[in-house]
């Protein structure tokens, strides 16, 4: 089984991600590591993220243990990601990546979960059970700014709010694989859920389509 779950930025995707994985024994990707390893690797180099060639290079000579750099859950490496992720060329190369880890879940494993901006629309479109979660502008800039701080990083709210403003702007007008929600994906909208509320609602559709219903709406 194939599980996809997009959203923008801080709408608890990759949370809930992590807990349906560990909940049904699935390999867990978070396809966003990707695209952060690249902008990273390209400002390593001293390019800009922007410069198609350079992060295309980047994208290609990816290394699968650079996944594991701490570095990546940083603002900078989130900023790099987004304008990266809208190079075509840069999306070409690591979507054979994430195709083989949703069809081959490495431990054996008898599924996968992906999260990430375009897994149920363009990464695996086919995928049984689409998410594609959000919440409203104020409770994401509130979530990473709190999540900012707590990893003992300098933080502003105001500052937080206008990178995540600018980031669904790329993300969704991008030409190549714009962030949208897939037609048959479950919208879960966690404003006024905790993450535990997020997890038991997609559980209760996973086990809809488990049982051989169809999601509930």
């Amino acid at each position: 089984m194939i599980i996809a779950v997009d959203g923008p930025a801080a709408s608890g995707k990759g949370t809930l991600a992590r807990r349906i994985a560990a909940h049904l024994g699935y390999a867990h990707l978070d396809t966003g590591k990707l695209y952060r390893a690249v902008g990273l690797a390209v400002l390593r180099e001293g390019h800009d993220p922007a410069d198609a060639a350079a992060a295309e290079a980047a994208a290609r000579a990816l290394d699968p243990n650079a996944l594991d750099d701490p570095a990546l859950s940083g603002d900078v490496a989130a900023q790099a990601a987004s304008k990266v992720a809208a190079i075509e060329g840069v999306r070409q190369a690591l979507l054979a990546f994430q195709r083989h880890f949703a069809q081959h879940p490495p431990g054996g494993n008898a599924g996968a979960v992906l999260d990430g901006r375009d897994v149920g629309t363009v990464v695996c479109p086919d995928a049984d059970i689409k998410f594609f979660v959000t919440a409203s502008m104020p409770v994401r800039a509130e979530r990473r700014h709190k999540e900012l701080l707590n990893r003992g990083e300098a933080s502003i709210y105001a500052r937080v709010l206008q990178d995540l403003r600018e980031r669904d702007a790329r993300d969704s007008a991008r030409a190549v694989a714009p962030l949208k929600p897939a037609q048959d994906a479950i919208v879960l909208d966690t404003t006024r859920m905790d993450a535990d509320a997020a997890f038991a609602s997609a559980v209760r559709h996973i086990e809809a389509v488990v049982n051989g219903g169809a999601p509930e709406r």
